[in-house]
């Protein structure tokens, strides 16, 4: 496929086929609890190390295989990565190791890792495993004096093995390591969670009854909070924020209050760890036991214990593992005798890499200050995207109007516009229920801009949008019509129902709809409101935000088809697949959908390609066949070239692979943009939508003068978007520059950097400019303001 990325410009680049591993010897183990995606990241770094001429080494059962030596040290081929991806837990086995923790256990694993040449070495674990890799790096020298006086080993090989370079990476479903906003797992985890929280919640229903849930997480409340915050949890427990005294009349006044409003079941989540503010567990029998005893309601009791941990990985994790695999080989290369052992991780939607000892000390600084009942600082220490939950999950917790604010004349209206994704309802259920807590006046608009001009306009209430996190689609309604043709009507209601801010949550429509009602302020004051746009469409092509929401749920539907494709290709052998994803004229979907999926090429309309392209990928699958993995994966964007048709790429596979493979073909269309919405996206939705709120309140109060509110400067029209590391209002006009209007999408976009990284996995030799890898950060006590994101989890 069409090789270089990116323009030409003076050239300080770094590229990743420079670097070389030739000579060098790299293993990879993994070690403590298991987290789906971990094979992921094995399989990145075994495909990198051989890219670059290393030997690749993998280490069974974790540290346990590192001192036995013998056969649990095996030398990894291209090959044995293969279709571990859909594969969750770890294919090389994992154990705890008492052996490592002894020095002679490690002066065993010192021996074992010399007499193979291995000096560069990957952990994918949590801080125990990563604070055991740094004490054997750190006892390194004097380990293999130790070798040299009982004779296992000479002073040449000493020599050449002098240093042993480091690199971890955290593999945690509970998400309990400071200095990374996700480790490789948890996304997963919470997967499994409210696959099982929206199972329960149809019987709960049915049943009129209270759930009380207990997830994993002894030290750490993340899986319990985020889960809460994605099913509409009437009560959580976790250990950052144990409950005041006299909780239990709260927590069940709480539970009445929400039956009284016609909810016919509650949920409580508990995390294993939960406690009391005097460090009393917090049980589920005891919840369900002090519920029946004060308010006689049915109450079940669900511990879900391992399924959490099992499982396929989500694309998210898959796409998290592979970029942090391909980060940690980097780093590897990269190391002097003087670089300290670093950990790869994840901010905002930006590779970092950490020194792994700061973020060990700060992670072990928040059991320090939980221990000692400082709650408020362990919530610090956690880190931005945690407090940033919390803060949300505290705001949407509560029904009670501020009184600064109460009975406002504040009017806001929230719609949907272009077409339906995932996650729009969380957004929408966020956004009022923040509004009425800020004391606004929340309006829904029905079919978007169509619906807005006919008059579909009514007051929404909190209890209107009650188990909407959970739901696919748009309930509100949704159309692609524009506003510009009837300005005037969409005028006119704003006055009818004096309508003071806008907040459209949506795709394009959305945002040519936005620079439209902007752009005619100066012909009507209707439009001098505050105004903001969160995006919301599978396709991800809106300029000024990375992410949009909708699109995780989408590239998940993606993978689970490919993976079961895949399944059927290798029971059949020799087959190829190509199938045409959805996106317009956006490859996101296919590229970052065939980076989760393990395809072999996507073709997208961002890197044009032609018959030359087409004829190297039919022989590159062509050799392929010769190995052990006979089955192929490509995929297509729907408008990615308008000649090479779905159609035409099918039929020009089949004939030139003729004898050798056969094809078939695969149209996702529809079911992409379906679905129960992934934790990501409620999660992200909610998270957006509140802090869209909280800016629109803040924007009112600032233009609200001489008893109306008028607003015509630039940024107050503005797009909530994440970017890089931060979530940044940027007005619309500003983004006007940044936009391909024929095409639809942004002119750049941040993800075709991975493309490079998709083709290496694939076995293509591609240049892959590193220049903005991670460089090593120190881990920062309080960040920006703005910078919560976590890939917004």
């Amino acid at each position: 496929m069409a090789g270089a990325t990116g323009p030409k410009r003076q050239d300080t680049r770094k590229f990743f086929e420079n670097l070389s591993g030739a000579g060098k010897s790299i293993a990879v183990l993994t070690s403590g609890g298991d987290a789906q995606g971990m094979n992921g990241a094995v399989r990145a770094v075994v495909r990198m190390g051989i890219y670059v001429g290393a030997k690749v080494y993998f280490i069974h059962e974790g540290y346990q295989g590192m001192v036995d030596g013998g056969d649990y040290i095996k030398e990894a081929t291209w090959e044995s990565v293969s279709s571990v991806l859909q594969v969750g837990g770890t294919v090389i086995g994992s154990a705890r190791c008492k052996e490592f923790r002894t020095h002679e256990g490690r002066l065993k694993a010192a021996h074992n890792l010399v007499q193979r040449g291995i000096t560069y070495l990957c952990v994918i674990g949590g801080d125990g495993s990563l604070t055991g890799a740094n004490l054997f790096r750190e006892e390194w020298s004097g380990l293999l004096n130790e070798l040299i006086e009982q004779g296992l080993i000479d002073e040449e090989a000493a020599r050449c093995h002098s240093k042993l370079h480091i690199v971890g990476m955290v593999g945690s479903i509970d998400n309990d390591f400071c200095g990374t906003d996700m480790t490789i797992g948890t996304d997963s985890a919470l997967h499994r969670i409210i696959e099982v929280v929206d199972a329960i919640m149809t019987t709960a229903q049915s049943h009129q009854r209270t759930f009380v849930l207990e997830v994993m997480g002894r030290h750490c409340g993340y899986l319990a909070l985020v889960s809460a915050l994605a099913c509409g949890a009437d009560w959580v427990f976790i250990p950052e924020m144990p409950p005041e005294d006299g909780w239990e009349d709260n927590m069940c006044q709480k539970l009445s209050e929400n039956r009284a409003d016609k909810k016919r079941l509650n949920i409580i989540i508990v995390a294993e760890g939960a406690i009391d503010c005097h460090n009393k567990a917090i049980t589920p029998d005891y919840i369900k036991d002090l519920v029946v005893s004060h308010l006689g309601f049915d109450t079940r009791v669900t511990i879900l214990g391992h399924v959490q941990r099992g499982g396929t990985p989500s694309a998210f994790d898959r796409i998290l593992a592979s970029r942090m695999g391909v980060e940690a080989v980097l780093a590897l290369l990269e190391a002097s005798t003087d670089t300290p052992a670093c950990v790869v991780s994840l901010v905002g939607n930006q590779a970092v890499r950490l020194p792994l000892m700061e973020c060990v000390q700060m992670t072990q600084e928040v059991q320090k200050a939980m221990d000692e009942k400082k709650f408020d600082e362990a919530v610090r220490l956690r880190g931005r995207s945690f407090e940033n939950n919390l803060s949300t999950y505290r705001l949407l917790a509560s029904q009670t109007a501020r009184s600064e604010l109460q009975n406002s004349s504040f009017n806001v209206a929230v719609m949907n516009v272009g077409a339906p994704a995932a996650g729009m309802n969380a957004a929408v259920r966020s956004a009022v229920r923040v509004g009425i807590t800020e004391g606004l006046k929340m309006f829904a608009v029905n079919d978007g801009f169509e619906g807005f001009y006919k008059g579909q306009i009514k007051e929404i209430k909190w209890g209107d949008v009650g188990g909407w996190t959970g739901q696919g689609g748009s309930l509100l309604g949704t159309k692609r019509t524009l506003p510009a043709k009837h300005l005037d009507e969409i005028a006119e209601q704003m006055r009818i129902h004096n309508i003071t801010a806008l907040l459209v949550i949506g795709g394009f429509e959305a945002y040519v709809g936005l620079l439209e009602l902007s752009s005619a302020r100066d012909r009507y004051a209707e439009f001098c409101v505050p105004m903001v746009m969160i995006p919301a469409t599978v396709s991800n092509n809106i300029p000024g935000s990375d992410l949009s929401i909708g699109s995780d749920t989408a590239l998940n539907a993606i993978t689970d088809t490919c993976d079961r494709i895949k399944q059927s290709a290798s029971g059949t052998k020799r087959r190829v697949f190509i199938i045409e994803t959805m996106g317009g004229y956006c490859g996101y979907l296919a590229s970052v959908g065939g980076l989760a999926a393990g395809a072999d090429t996507v073709y997208i309309y961002e890197e044009p390609f032609d018959i030359r392209d087409l004829q190297a990928n039919v022989e590159h699958l062509t050799q392929k066949m010769k190995t052990s993995i006979q089955r192929g994966l490509v995929l297509r964007n729907e408008n990615c070239n308008e000649n090479f048709t779905t159609d035409f790429i099918y039929q020009l596979y089949s004939e030139e692979g003729r004898g050798v493979f056969d094809c078939r073909k695969n149209i996702l269309g529809h079911m992409q943009q379906g679905g129960a919405p992934s934790p990501f996206d409620r999660n992200f939705g909610t998270k957006v939508a509140a802090k869209a709120v909280q800016w629109i309140t803040r924007t009112l109060k600032e233009s609200y003068k001489e008893g109306r509110v008028f607003t015509n400067s630039e940024d107050t029209a503005c797009l909530l978007g994440m970017r890089r590391r931060a979530m940044v209002f940027q007005p619309v006009a500003q983004l006007r520059e940044e936009t391909d209007f024929v095409h639809r999408i942004p002119k750049e976009q941040w993800w075709l950097k991975l493309r490079p990284l998709m083709k290496i996995l694939a076995k293509y030799k591609t240049s892959y400019d590193v220049s903005d890898a991670g460089q090593l950060e120190h881990v920062t006590r309080v960040r920006p303001k703005e910078s919560d994101t976590s890939a917004a989890i």
